[in-house]
């Protein structure tokens, strides 16, 4: 029991996780507290969101560099569709409806003409993010509307403890990612996908439409993030979250999932998008400046990545 429990995937993150939050907690005096540890779940948010969907494109051993572009132009699309009078529910609707068209496209032309997942999210990221811009004409838009800011809602539990109902949503995304890719076929096969595909296509796995199906499911978790964010933020701004998708890397990487694809959790990815914030909190209160935090989660993403492709060419 105990030699499974130390092999779970998550143990080390979550291990790591608690190392971090008792060595903030005795050299800082704020980190602690209730309210700063409620504020660092939620600043971990939207970036824990994204860091799902890029989970199932990592596991099927690509990469989605266009993620947090994607995002941004839900967002000012319902934004803008608001504003111009379009009733809330439908401007959600199309801001989610066309964070999965684009990844579909995306999916569509990896799968369709087999080109890398890292040159067609490259190009994605930059058509989608000069589209932004275009559309939003290099303005912010405030939101007001209940139904899009919904999810900043605000209750306290025991009275104390600040929760959102963002925070409620993405727990239970996280829950039915972990049960797809644990407990359904569809999961076993973007495993078997990303450990070998031609051994996958060789045992009758339909490759092509197990990989367009994680960038589809992808895209949903994209415009769920994009939702999320006008509830942390009721605002829709084209220079939004211009590293959002090297911090959901980031968070996809230290939560143990490889980039060779094939291994790890979208549970281990939630604590990996907790270490990045409690880290970014921990290191502010504690003086540090925020050039010296990159420089540091860069060195942690370095070490992840080489001690998994250690540990892959030890089992090989």
């Amino acid at each position: 029991m105990k030699t499974l429990v130390l092999r779970t995937p998550a143990v080390g993150p979550a291990l790591a996780l608690l190392a971090a939050v008792l060595l903030f907690s005795f050299t800082t005096d704020t980190f602690a507290t209730t309210d700063n540890l409620s504020l660092v779940v939620q600043q971990s948010l939207v970036i824990g969101t994204l860091a799902l969907g890029q989970t199932l494109v990592i596991l099927t051993s690509g990469i989605d560099l266009a993620n947090a572009a994607i995002a941004v132009l839900g967002t000012l699309l319902m934004a803008q569709l608001v504003l111009g009078g379009t009733s809330a529910p439908l401007a959600l609707l199309v801001g989610i409806g066309v964070a999965v068209g684009i990844a579909a496209i995306t999916g569509g032309v990896v799968t369709g003409i087999s080109l890398p997942p890292f040159i067609v999210t490259l190009g994605m990221l930059t058509i989608v993010t000069a589209a932004a811009r275009i559309y939003a004409e290099g303005q912010s838009y405030p939101v007001t509307d209940e139904l899009l800011t919904f999810l900043g809602t605000r209750q306290y539990l025991f009275g104390q403890i600040e929760v959102t109902v963002g925070m409620g949503l993405a727990l239970v995304m996280y829950l039915v990612a972990w049960y797809a890719l644990t407990r359904t076929a569809w999961g076993r096969h973007v495993y078997a996908v990303g450990n070998d595909a031609e051994a996958a296509r060789l045992s009758g796995i339909k490759v092509r439409r197990t990989v367009l199906s994680v960038y589809l499911v992808a895209g949903l978790v994209y415009g769920i993030a994009a939702w999320q964010a006008l509830g942390r933020v009721p605002n829709a701004d084209p220079n939004a979250f211009q590293t959002g998708n090297l911090d959901s890397i980031t968070a996809v990487v230290l939560g143990g999932t490889s980039l060779f694809g094939g291994r790890g959790s979208v549970l281990g990815t939630l604590v990996g998008a907790l270490i990045v914030a409690v880290l970014r909190s921990g290191l502010t209160q504690a003086g540090i400046d925020s050039l010296y935090q990159d420089v540091a989660t860069g060195v942690l993403v370095i070490v992840a990545v080489a001690v998994d492709r250690f540990s892959r060419g030890r089992n090989q």
